[in-house]
């Protein structure tokens, strides 16, 4: 499947990070992106991280957690300093990032969101995120991730 780059790809190559390309041919009859991009490149669920952005006290803020799992808002909040959030409209959550849903990558926002990484990823050499289109996941090391988005690391996933 080729295809150009995406702004989270030119990210990754601008500060020159150690990533793989992982894509696929995606299904749209398929429930769940993260399960389907699992399954189609063989790699174990617990590694691949959806992105989903929620707004914390009115502010969006991005979560990635696994895809086997789901986003605690709550602890998202927490992890911010906020108090209450709740999952963003889709359609102001595609404005923010400038991806579609299903295709939100953690790099290469639109606009600078803060982003909240679950601890989990630090138990994985290397972990799967969206590469900004529905098809196309990047292959990174969790430590890489948190450094280019100067995420914080907590426990937001169920």
């Amino acid at each position: 499947m080729a295809g150009k780059g995406t702004p989270a790809t030119a990210l990754l190559t601008k500060h020159k990070i150690a990533h793989t390309l992982r894509t696929y041919e995606h299904d749209p009859r398929h429930e769940s992106y993260g399960l389907e991009a699992a399954e189609a490149l063989d790699v174990a669920p617990e590694r691949v991280f959806k992105t989903l952005v929620a707004a914390v006290d009115g502010k969006l803020t991005v979560g990635v957690v696994p895809v086997t799992g789901q986003l605690d808002l709550k602890a998202l909040a927490s992890a911010v300093g906020g108090k209450k959030a709740k999952l963003a409209d889709p359609a102001e959550a595609q404005r923010a990032t400038g991806y579609v849903v299903g295709g939100i990558s953690p790099l290469g926002h639109r606009s600078r969101l803060p982003l909240v990484v679950d601890v989990s990823a630090e138990a994985f050499p290397a972990v799967l995120v969206s590469g900004g289109r529905r098809g196309l996941e990047i292959e990174l090391a969790p430590a890489d991730l948190v450094d280019l988005t100067s995420a914080t690391v907590a426990p937001i996933a169920s």
